[in-house]
């Protein structure tokens, strides 16, 4: 009898699955598609450890759930590789990107096929290729042409050290991630961004209508960051200044007692008095070295200082004074808020900190915070005795007739910022032109390719690397044809990462970025499947796919990129920890591989291990528990095959126990993976092989089990596909049980034998009856009476009344 063996049977299957080509995919409309991929990967020269796993594992199943269903299926796999870490590594050896991700991306690339997925790996694409990246750089310009990407002057996190530009993320407690002991910058620097702010409506109002988890919507809400409100207009005593504040609720304005400048806005330096500069420029410095994220903590001892001027408000005539405070940012409303210290915790913190009036204008109602709730107008004036929402409409429209506010919708999103000063990014496709000012590249001239460089590192100029590559960046005007320069900033890696899945629809043709037919029969991908990136990337895919539809690229019924995001939890290291090379907790998947375990008990750890969305901490032992099932699988599979070769083919089967537990693991198996539920399906698995291992203690050339061993194989497919295979062809079936069908249930095997019932005595459940399913409202009746517990309760009494209700229960009404 052979022994399981996965270093034997895996690579042999993976060669003859990449030999047949089973996974390719081509459109055809007599079938109904399935497009299910993961999140674009970043190749790391660390490469793929068991948390990544977990991510392509629910993808493949997926995948191959669906194939086996008769769909057809397109899954794929490519690689996003600009970016930062491959830069870095670039200055620290000098060895250059396209080396270094080359490397990486076959390294996972070799990680991922001995995993056993079943991509289509025809449909490869690399973000790093020019023939990807010229298509990035011709939707930047149709966006360039339509208005949509634009440059302005922008303050920016720098770090002195690195000579570059920061993204917020890369600010740590005001410093540069990688020099804990440097204190970033900010600068103002010409950058280029996307008016994603355009389609702001758009992306809020179709967010209803995604099948999405309820806390990635509400984060995408919470970003978009809709406002409707007043934008009002308070003039600054004994000067011609006017501060405009956005505010939701100008039904609070009599409250208001001081405002608050963010120490960015532009009316600072001109509203500090003479006696206040010093002390104002040193805590505009302070402030300066705090990210945003930082300064919105609501627990964060609040800091300000005033800035020696006065402003009037309009509602009272009163002067209030002016201060600078780092709680408020400059891009949101108008940088500078009315402070109602009263009636906003963050405003009430920071009044309670410098002694500043606290002013009540209204009395929530019962059980309303005074922070943002509703409630009954007070110390308003003519206002007193409204409701707060009633005067919120009435005041705004009485100062509106006096010129000084207006209604205004606000949103907390602002433009996309796409410009990077970096080396390893797609250029951005503008010629600058003393005379035309910003030339479009000729779309002929794409792609623009980065030139080959020696020095990786930034000069400190606000400029990448690229602006040292004369050759390069000296070019003649399309437009005039004087000497021009070409734009050295290179795109943010989101720009290659908002349009990929397009591409993987049509990914070899020239002449287009993909084919509208090809892209409308396989869009929207009906399962995205990834862990990260919860807003930036997938709203700035759905900002992009509004823009193809406009231009008639992708038909308006698939602008939402995504149908349903499966969105699963991190697997940490065994300490809890986030696994990381530099901890040293790194699982390497293809060691668990190498040990003996094989991928398929790997992938079905994976997905055993907890519900796929849950966050879980790794089991070093844990797969050796599934290990041992796909043992038992085989083992029980060779017991079959010895059997069957000892006595032929059985007969057709009858309704005995053996199909019953076929059935009811076909129907489980489904149900849990049309809900997703795969910890719950591998465990309806393990129950029927511990079923089938029972009922074999009665001989295995009954007439039902060549259909139980067969829908083993089948259901066991999508989570361990190799064993599944093999076993497939050791029974003796034709081609590959990934397309062989999935098995169906008879539903009348899953009928209940018995029927359990409730049994009342005035009103109190007191018994349980169990009877025949054919049994009548008689036999109900009968049963109760002749219970024995029922029977003592009676004590010889008869009951007034009998009452069965069909199904569920019998009750007995007894008279004292």
């Amino acid at each position: 009898m052979r022994r399981y063996n996965p270093a034997d049977i895996e690579p042999k299957w993976q060669r003859q699955w990449d030999d047949a080509k089973i996974y390719q995919a081509t459109e055809d409309a007599d079938r109904p598609k399935t497009y299910v991929t993961a999140m674009f990967p970043y190749p790391s020269g660390s490469g793929l450890h068991v948390g990544h796993v977990r991510n392509y594992s629910i993808t493949d199943t997926i995948a191959r759930f669906h194939r086996q269903r008769g769909q057809n299926v397109l899954t794929t796999i490519g690689w996003d590789a600009f970016g930062l870490p491959a830069e870095n590594y670039a200055i620290k050896t000098g060895v250059p990107p396209q080396q270094s991700t080359a490397r990486n991306i076959a390294s996972f690339k070799t990680q991922l096929q001995r995993l056993g997925m079943s991509y289509d790996w025809s449909r490869e694409i690399t973000t790093t290729d020019p023939k990807y990246y010229r298509w990035t750089q011709w939707i930047f310009l149709q966006l360039f042409k339509h208005g949509l990407a634009y440059q302005k002057e922008s303050l920016q996190w720098w770090c002195p050290v690195c000579k570059t530009v920061l993204a917020n993320e890369q600010v740590i407690n005001g410093r540069c991630w990688r020099h804990e002991d440097t204190p970033a910058e900010k600068k103002w620097l010409k950058q280029w961004f996307f008016r994603i702010t355009k389609y702001a409506d758009q992306l809020l109002d179709g967010i209803g209508d995604l099948e999405w988890p309820a806390k990635i919507k509400a984060m995408q809400r919470n970003w978009i960051g809709k406002s409707k409100g007043a934008e009002i207009d308070f003039t600054v005593a004994d000067s011609s200044e006017t501060i405009q504040v956005f505010t939701t609720r100008p039904d609070t304005l009599y409250g208001a007692t001081f405002m608050v400048l963010a120490p960015e806005h532009p009316q600072v330096p001109r509203l500090t008095a003479a006696a206040n500069k010093a002390e104002v420029a040193s805590y505009i410095k302070a402030a300066q070295s705090k990210s945003d994220v930082e300064r919105m903590e609501t627990e964060r001892e609040k800091t300000g200082t005033p800035l020696g001027s006065y402003a009037i408000n309009p509602a009272t005539g009163q002067k209030i004074p002016v201060w600078t405070a780092d709680y408020v940012l400059m891009d949101y409303g108008t940088g500078a808020i009315m402070g109602v210290p009263a009636h906003d915790e963050r405003d009430n913190q920071f009044a309670t900190k410098f002694g500043l009036p606290i002013a009540r204008v209204y009395d929530p109602v019962k059980g309303d915070s005074p922070y943002g709730g509703e409630g009954k107008v007070k110390n308003s004036g003519e206002y007193n005795g409204m409701a707060t929402h009633q005067m919120r409409e009435r005041i705004v429209a009485d100062l509106s007739a006096r010129g000084v506010a207006r209604e205004k919708t606000n949103y907390r999103m602002r433009d996309w910022l796409i410009s990077r000063q970096r080396y390893w990014g797609a250029p951005i496709p503008i010629i600058h032109c003393p005379k035309d000012g910003a030339v479009p590249v000729p779309e002929a001239d794409l792609p623009v390719t980065l030139p080959e460089i020696s020095d990786y590192l930034p000069d400190g100029s606000g400029t990448s690397a690229l602006g040292r590559a004369k050759g390069w960046v000296s070019v003649t005007c399309p437009s005039c044809g004087g000497p021009a320069k070409r734009e050295t900033d290179t795109m943010d890696g989101y720009a290659c990462s908002s349009w990929y899945y397009l591409r993987y629809t049509d990914p070899h043709n020239n002449r287009l970025a993909w084919d509208p037919a090809k892209a409308n029969y396989w869009m929207p991908i009906d399962y995205y499947c990834g862990g990260d990136h919860a807003v930036s990337h997938l709203l700035y895919s759905r900002f992009w796919m509004r823009f193809f539809a406009d231009q008639g690229w992708i038909e308006r019924t698939r602008q939402e990129p995504v149908h349903r995001l499966v969105f699963n939890g991190y697997i940490y290291a065994h300490d809890g920890q986030k696994m990381s090379k530099s901890k040293g907790n790194v699982v390497d998947p293809l060691e668990l591989v190498e040990q003996g375990y094989g991928a398929d008990a790997l992938r079905l750890y994976e997905l055993f291990i907890a519900p796929y969305e849950l966050d879980v901490a790794w089991d070093p032992g844990g797969i050796a528990g599934t290990y041992r099932f796909l043992n038992r699988v085989w083992m029980l599979a060779q017991e079959y095959l010895s059997v069957k070769n000892k006595n032929g083919p059985a007969a057709k089967s009858g309704a005995d126990p053996v199909s019953r537990a076929r059935s009811k693991a076909v129907k489980k198996v489904t149900d849990d993976l049309e809900r997703l539920s795969f910890n719950t399906a591998v465990a309806a698995l393990m129950e029927y092989v511990n079923e089938l291992y029972r009922l074999k203690a009665s001989g295995m050339d009954g007439q039902a089990w060549p259909e139980a061993v067969k829908d083993l194989a089948r259901l066991v497919a999508p989570f361990a596909p190799h064993i599944a295979e093999e076993l497939w062809q050791q029974l003796g079936y034709e081609g590959s049980v990934h397309v062989a069908g999935w098995p169906a249930w008879d539903e009348n095997l899953l009928a209940a034998n018995t029927l359990v019932l409730a049994v009342q005595l005035n009103g109190r459940v007191r018994a349980e009856i169990t009877l025949p399913a054919t049994a009548g409202e008689a036999d109900a009746k009968t049963a109760a009476l002749n219970n024995a517990k029922i029977k003592r309760l009676l004590g010889g009494k008869q009951p007034a009344r009998i009452i069965y209700v069909p199904g569920r229960l019998v009750s007995l009404v007894v008279k004292d």
